[in-house]
């Protein structure tokens, strides 16, 4: 997992570096890993480095200056490089580097030069953003919006898409924000890159090590960003003196007469997140155990079904008398709690059952997409970005919160948040959400087994992100080849997501 953090600590990690170090050379590590990136970004597509058309746009302060310098080394290499300059106080030294390197400079406040600096950045092959680094913040203003538009589809972002608020996400104006096909950042992740909206702009992540970590070891980050090792290992490996008990039980009530698919879908994923036993208390007990025979039925009844670690609630399970009962007997335990889709709409409109899960004292994990989050209360219209909303519900719930999206954002009231960013735009398809919480439900129940009964809320966070990301990692594996999916599919691929993320752990 990569951690971020915010740019306060960030500033104090890079000046405590900088005193021990000769002046601008953490600049000048930091633009040669811009420019090995970028000439590694246009040779995968086919554009060799001499003779590619480099457009650089730059304004005061260090990024520009990473920017200039990157130029210089692009420059040296045979590119031609145009410098468009924003700012009347470029970065001096990053200035001259360049043209001594051969780049012409377009002064951007000038509207002749601009026509053509606009026409420039259009055309170009990479167009490397240094407008503003993680010391802006807001929408960009003209003219510098309208050639990060002409950049569209070819840009490079200098350790944060302009127009990106570093800390939040918070994009002010998507239509006065960089949209990059990859971030090369320094140091460390900031929020603002794995955040939304930020992170959907940010493209692929490329992180240059200036040797800041050390200085960051005592600091709590803001949120990490969870990756394939770090989603394996929250998917215990069976012992050899496991039995099926050991590996932890997980409960399901999910589906119903009306909604089976929902109950097929959530206790078939559940099966994979590393318990050794999975039991039905469902409304769609023949059909689920006709499809999964290895599942235990419990006739629809969550007291009395027998040993769990924890309990999977909402999926398709209605909303009437008797879901009501099962959802009240599963907040009546004293293990995990996930509740999901048609649960969130009993809780949401039941102030008793709200006020039972807050004074649980095992953890319960809501996974609302944005509707259900809005029906909780939630807002996410935030100035401060989707992570502080997150953990407002969370708060107002005593629980955890998953906010499903295209970047998944989990996180308590307190502690660090975690955030996964691998599923692709195919998991939008109905019953991908029953195939996450069965998953995720299942990984709570081992997880809890392996603690003892003991899991924190810090581990309901980890496991919660480590689902989405192995639910992600499931859909892009089905979708491989431009394949179209529906929910069975990223299902069957749940036990490849899983080896593949251990084989990274491996690696």
């Amino acid at each position: 997992m990569q951690p971020a953090y915010r740019v306060a600590d960030v500033r104090v990690a890079e000046a405590a570096v900088m005193s021990r170090v000769p002046p601008d050379s953490l600049m000048a590590v930091a633009a040669r890993g811009l420019a090995v990136a970028t000439m590694r970004w246009l040779e995968g597509r086919g554009r060799s480095i001499p003779g590619a058309d480099v457009v650089v746009l730059v304004g005061s302060g260090n990024n520009g200056g990473d920017a200039l310098y990157a130029a210089a080394h692009l420059g040296q290499r045979g590119a031609r490089v145009t410098v468009v300059t924003l700012s009347s106080s470029p970065h001096p030294g990053g200035l001259a580097a360049a043209v001594a390197a051969g780049a012409r400079v377009l002064p951007a406040t000038d509207s002749t030069a601009l026509e053509r600096a606009t026409a420039a950045a259009a055309g170009a092959d990479v167009v490397l953003d240094g407008i503003v680094g993680i010391g802006g913040s807001g929408a960009l203003r003209p003219p510098a919006d309208a050639l990060a538009a002409a950049a569209q589809g070819h840009t490079i972002a200098v350790d944060l898409p302009s127009g990106v608020d570093p800390d939040t996400g918070v994009v002010a104006d998507p239509q006065a924000c960089v949209a990059a096909e990859v971030t090369v950042t320094f140091g460390v992740l900031k929020p603002g890159l794995v955040l939304p909206e930020g992170s959907w702009r940010a493209g692929l992540l490329h992180l240059v090590d200036i040797g800041l970590s050390p200085e960051l070891a005592d600091v709590a980050p803001v949120a990490v960003l969870m990756d394939a090792p770090g989603a394996a290992r929250r998917v215990p490996v069976p012992q050899r003196s496991d039995d099926k008990y050991t590996r932890g039980v997980v409960g399901v009530v999910a589906g119903s007469q009306q909604y089976p698919g929902a109950g097929i879908l959530c206790t078939g994923a559940a099966r994979f997140g590393g318990v050794g036993m999975v039991r039905y208390a469902g409304g769609a007990g023949d059909v689920v155990v006709t499809r999964w025979p290895e599942v235990v039925p419990t006739h629809g009844k969550v007291d009395g079904a027998g040993r769990v670690e924890a309990w999977i609630v909402g999926p398709g399970a209605g909303t009437d008398d008797d879901a009501r009962r099962r959802l009240a007997e599963a907040v009546a335990s004293d293990v995990p709690l996930l509740v999901d889709a048609d649960g969130i709409t009993l809780v949401a409109e039941d102030p008793a059952l709200r006020d039972d899960i807050a004074a649980r004292a095992a953890p319960t994990l809501f996974t609302p997409h944005a509707g259900e989050f809005a029906r909780l209360g939630g807002t996410l219209d935030q100035a401060d970005g989707r992570l502080a909303a997150v953990r407002e519900l969370a708060a107002n719930l005593g629980s955890v919160v998953l906010l499903k999206g295209a970047a998944t954002v989990v996180a308590g009231a307190e502690g660090t948040a975690a955030v996964s960013a691998s599923g692709p735009p195919e998991l939008a398809t109905a019953g991908s959400g029953d195939v996450l919480s069965g998953l995720i439900g299942s990984m709570l129940a081992a997880g809890n087994a392996r603690a003892g009964g003991e899991l924190t809320e810090a581990d309901v966070v980890e496991i919660a992100a480590a689902g989405a990301y192995l639910h992600g990692l499931a859909a892009r594996l089905a979708a491989e080849g431009g394949r179209p999916i529906v929910s069975e599919d990223v299902l069957a691929s749940v036990p490849t997501a899983i080896a593949v993320a251990r084989q990274s752990e491996e690696d």
